[in-house]
């Protein structure tokens, strides 16, 4: 479902813990993290495709957060052609997103990646608020710093000590809590780069064999 300008309506979830510190996906198979997001479909209202995009990817349900605020207008951002796919091109431009800024009233345990049999991280943790726009892939940084931008006014009021980051993960708070996964540990590939105390876990989708 495109719009006249070929933007696809779409959801962003901000998710924040007691601490104002926000849940942070690693995309499956990618080094990328990033916010929930999902389509809007036909129907559908904003709210109710946050509702459903928040139990598909973190599996959540309405009684485990508090919707806080969402962004006034929609916010845009192009795809670049090598994301597109052929029989798309000419036609599909991008997402127009509603940002919602939800607060974390359940427990963390009551997160679950494999709320579905399509997974969209394999990993996950709590950040600052001030991601680091540095591990989003690059088309979506201006979108995600317009959006913490325009809800940071509603973020609870914490005393002096809190600081928000926006630098490299390794400036982070070493006592902030570490990544999770669905299982046991494992190491990453040599290659890839994790935030400090991460897991990786290399095929999450393979707990459905075992």
């Amino acid at each position: 479902m495109l719009d006249r300008d070929g933007f696809r309506p779409n959801v962003g979830i901000i998710l924040l813990n007691q601490r104002n510190q926000v849940f942070w996906g690693k995309r499956i198979r990618t080094h990328s993290w990033q916010f929930p997001q999902g389509g809007i479909d036909r129907g559908e209202t904003p709210e109710q495709a946050m509702f459903r995009e928040l139990h598909e990817e973190v599996g959540l349900q309405p009684h485990h957060v508090h919707i806080v605020a969402r962004t006034r207008d929609w916010l845009r951002y192009e795809v670049p052609d090598r994301y597109i796919r052929r029989d798309a091109r000419g036609h599909y431009k991008g997402q127009k997103q509603i940002w919602f800024l939800l607060r974390l009233t359940g427990n963390d345990w009551d997160l679950n990646l494999r709320a579905t049999s399509h997974p969209e991280f394999d990993a996950w943790r709590w950040n600052e608020y001030w991601v680091p726009l540095d591990m989003v892939v690059e088309f979506k940084r201006g979108v995600y710093q317009m959006a913490l931008t325009e809800l940071a006014r509603y973020l609870p009021r914490q005393d002096g000590r809190n600081r928000f980051l926006r630098g490299s993960p390794r400036a982070r708070d070493n006592n902030s809590p570490l990544v999770h996964t669905e299982r046991d540990p494992s190491n990453a590939p040599p290659h890839m780069e994790l935030p400090p105390g991460a897991s990786f876990d290399p095929d999450p989708q393979g707990w459905q064999n075992s």
